[in-house]
């Protein structure tokens, strides 16, 4: 019995991450770029293989460098009830977001979530005092879960690839085939990703990708355009 127990609350751990991760979660990931749009309007995104290495530095060097390090230290403040950390945590994301539309996208899916977590985990969105980035917000929802903290940032790792291999399917544009391939090469690369996240002390974090802002400021008067980053 006690091995039956305990095979069914990593069960039930183990969906409630892949829940998360889902791109029907409804958040509204999939009406952002996060620049890649722009990067195809300048041409420095064309084919599979230019996609694909764009999203792999961006994992890299954005991704693994901010948002996975201070999503691991969210859901530790999260579970240890340090309301003051999560409020240096959104500071920080909101400070290095570099454009507005980048804010206006962590914002408006950190809002989001916390209006999923009010229908189907209202116990958790009442401990939400003011509104989230959706880093922190994620780290709410993975929080109340036995998942260790490396298994939150892989799902949450894979859920920003698979909603970015979609926007070059679109933006490019590309067929499946080529998206499932991209698709493939990012969750190669996300463990190590998530290993130099967790490694990264609070001093370390950074997000300093020039070319991504730059992007990014361009994209907020494109004249022409599918997504909201």
């Amino acid at each position: 019995m006690a091995t039956t127990t305990a095979a069914m609350n990593t069960d039930a751990t183990l969906l409630q991450l892949v829940w998360l991760a889902s791109p029907a979660l409804p958040v509204g990931g999939f009406s952002y770029s996060e620049g890649l749009e722009a990067a195809i309007e300048h041409g420095l995104v064309h084919d599979e293989t230019s996609a694909g290495d764009w999203l792999l530095d961006q994992l890299h060097l954005s991704l693994a460098r901010a948002d996975l390090p201070v999503l691991a230290d969210a859901v530790a403040a999260w579970r240890a009830g340090d309301a003051d950390t999560i409020a240096r945590l959104d500071a920080w994301l909101r400070a290095t977001r570099e454009t507005g539309e980048l804010r206006q996208q962590t914002e408006q899916m950190g809002r989001s979530l916390v209006e999923w977590m009010k229908a189907v985990h209202p116990a958790l969105a009442a401990r939400v005092t003011a509104s989230p980035t959706y880093p922190t917000a994620f780290a709410l929802a993975a929080s109340d879960s036995a998942a260790p903290v490396r298994d939150v940032l892989l799902t949450f790792a894979f859920g920003w690839a698979e909603n970015l291999m979609q926007a070059a399917i679109k933006a490019v544009p590309l067929g499946q085939s080529a998206g499932q391939r991209i698709l493939q090469r990012l969750a190669a690369a996300i463990p190590e990703a998530v290993d130099h996240a967790l490694a990264l002390g609070e001093d370390e974090r950074q997000s300093f990708a020039p070319m991504l802002a730059i992007l990014s400021a361009r994209h907020e008067t494109q004249y022409s355009r599918l997504f909201r980053s």
